[in-house]
């Protein structure tokens, strides 16, 4: 998967969890749960929607490298290179 496919892949995990997301104005590299207002649940829905759809595991303690859209690209890159 590209860069941009995964970053797309990401926000459409977003606005299916919250679908009033403001996607548009999105900063890559600030917190999403800072900017979309995500509780801890939204964010573990995230990380499980991820995993369901690319059959990959997200240990507990890789879930802060998942805190911007870049680093979420950044991480998933190597894991999603052969989906």
């Amino acid at each position: 998967m590209t860069i941009d496919e995964i970053k797309n892949v990401v926000l459409e995990i977003i606005q299916d969890i919250d679908d009033e997301a403001d996607l548009e104005n999105l900063n890559p590299g600030e917190a999403l749960r800072d900017q979309l207002d995500l509780d801890s649940m939204d964010f573990l829905d995230i990380v499980m929607e991820l995993r369901k759809r690319y059959q990959i595991q997200i240990p507990e303690a890789d879930y802060p490298q998942l805190a911007t859209l870049d680093s979420c690209v950044n991480y998933l890159i190597p894991r999603l290179k052969a989906a």
